[in-house]
């Protein structure tokens, strides 16, 4: 492989956010209201969340996802446990992670799909629900699922390196570009990684078809902090 790879909110929020302190709701989708209802005018989304993932006999050689979070994750022969996610698109896999719900609602919005299925697979660093509420505020994020897409758009490809990469491996080169061009460093951080001196994996080495899945816990990119916009207002 190269030495570099090709790389809080309101109970009432439109997205429908989860009030928990862990963010952690097992189902598959919280996006509701107008913000929803937007998405389906927008993208032709019926609210299906993609084919049920296969429950068939177990993989050969079992997914082995590690971090601090992926205990309060599907597991065993749980919906959305990281075996039964191996077959899927990523698109449709990140649907089956509870703590992605706005990642993976960011993915509908702008049509980054397309983007996730290279013939040479891909990387994708997806932040947690609690990433996006310490990263934007409410009113903030959604402006940018239902007006600025070019702008999320461009925030995710942040997120996304060429080459289907185990954290281990992106550690080991050190350095990863995403698609947009940017150079991020990554280093060992325990069983996974921490990317930019600023996001660490929390459960990584999840696998969809041509991809691999790192959850973490930071926001990657440069639009400016407006969580705390929010926090002026109460």
């Amino acid at each position: 492989m190269s030495d570099t790879v090709t790389a809080r909110l309101r109970p009432t929020s439109p997205l429908g956010w989860p009030a928990t302190g862990s963010g952690i709701v097992r189902r598959r989708r919280v996006l509701t209201g107008a913000t929803l209802a937007m998405l389906i005018a927008l993208t032709g989304c019926t609210g299906s969340t993609g084919p049920e993932p296969a429950q068939g006999p177990a993989q050969t050689v079992p997914v082995a996802v590690a971090g601090p979070l992926c205990d309060a994750l599907p597991s065993g022969t749980e919906p959305g446990n990281p075996n039964s996610l191996a077959g899927q698109t990523p698109d449709q896999a990140l649907t089956w992670i509870p703590v992605l719900t706005t990642f993976e609602a960011a993915v509908r919005a702008t049509g980054l799909a397309a983007e996730l299925a290279p013939a040479g697979g891909v990387t994708i660093l997806a932040p947690t629900d609690d990433a996006f509420r310490a990263k934007f505020s409410t009113d903030n994020v959604d402006e940018l699922l239902l007006k600025k897409t070019d702008t999320l758009r461009d925030l995710l490809r942040e997120h996304v390196v060429t080459g289907a990469h185990s954290a281990a491996e992106l550690a080991t080169a050190g350095t990863v570009t995403t698609l947009t061009g940017s150079t991020l460093t990554v280093t060992a951080a325990g069983a996974g990684a921490r990317v930019a001196d600023r996001a660490e994996t929390v459960c990584a080495d999840y696998r969809a078809a041509g991809a691999r899945i790192h959850v973490v816990d930071a926001v990657l990119g440069n639009l400016p902090d407006t969580a705390h916009e929010e926090e002026h207002h109460h």
